[in-house]
């Protein structure tokens, strides 16, 4: 047998190997889950007050079914795309990590321990790898803490996204890329709470009329609501979950992309060996005896 390697695969825009390649079926499916999702987030501020759509609190429970499936879909895509045994086990390692720093904070105050990495694994393995490590982390997260639920979904792919962005960054590195990188926690930890708000909002019971989501108001009306709502209630917490995020980013980010970055060279992602059968009519070494 005789060893050669395949042409190096493409690097992230942080310089580093990319862990999952994307081909055009994975980067459609990516896309067309994310819009999905952003119905299924935003569909209270979509749909036409006119359709009987728009006058059941039973849309969230119809995406929260059908959330799991296309996220399915987008996983199974992204294998097929280039998801590998060195990709699987990093996967695994950085996603078992990350469910265990997740029960840390529990979300106290806002303090949210695994969106940082996410943001770090995702910029330097790649968008398709920040996407799939945000939602299996959540999930595994989830079976630990005993958080499963129809908010699942949503928590999954408001992290897949958190992990996308953050492997769609442009390139820089030293103190300029901490600071872009503490930047993006910042806004992606305030966006994921605006996301879980919507998802959460048209079940809100007991508030007045200034916050609670009416089926079937007009746009602004229910939008009004919907800020006002936000302000009074996740506010701090989304708050707190950005200054964590900035907060880790800044203080073990070098040192955590440093690490990342050696293991993404030690596996070799750009270089996957392949082995073929050795040419014919090679000669034996000499001295070697078949007979045992």
């Amino acid at each position: 047998m005789t060893a050669l390697a395949t042409p190096p695969r493409p690097a992230t825009r942080s310089g580093s190997p990319r862990a999952i390649r994307l081909k055009p079926r994975s980067i459609a499916a990516i896309a067309a889950v994310s819009l999905a999702g952003v119905v299924a987030f935003g569909w209270p501020l979509l749909v036409d007050p006119g359709t009987t759509f728009s006058h059941s609190t039973d849309a969230p429970l119809l995406f929260s079914l059908l959330m799991p499936l296309l996220l399915a879909v987008v996983l199974a895509e992204i294998s097929e795309g280039g998801l590998d045994v060195k990709a699987i086990a990093m996967l695994g390692v950085l996603s078992a990590i990350g469910a265990a720093l997740r029960p840390v904070g529990a979300g106290t105050a806002g303090l949210e321990t695994v969106f940082f990495l996410l943001i770090l694994g995702g910029r330097v393995f790649g968008a398709g790898f920040g996407f799939v490590l945000g939602a299996t982390t959540l999930f595994a997260s989830a079976l630990i803490t005993g958080g499963v639920g129809p908010w699942l979904p949503f928590q999954m792919l408001g992290a897949a996204w958190v992990g996308l962005g953050a492997g769609l960054l442009p390139p820089l590195r030293g103190k300029a890329e901490i600071a872009l990188l503490a930047a993006y926690g910042a806004v992606a930890g305030l966006l994921y709470g605006v996301c879980l708000n919507l998802m959460f909002w048209p079940f809100t019971t007991g508030l007045d009329g200034e916050l609670s989501f009416v089926a079937g108001a007009p746009l602004t009306d229910n939008l009004q609501r919907f800020l006002v709502y936000s302000l009074a209630t996740s506010l701090g917490w989304d708050i707190g979950r950005a200054i964590t995020n900035i907060a880790l980013v800044s203080l073990t980010g070098t040192v955590v992309l440093r690490t990342l970055r050696r293991a993404a060279r030690k596996a070799a992602f750009e270089a996957p060996v392949e082995f073929t059968p050795a040419a014919h009519g090679t000669t034996r070494p000499a001295g070697s005896d078949m007979r045992g």
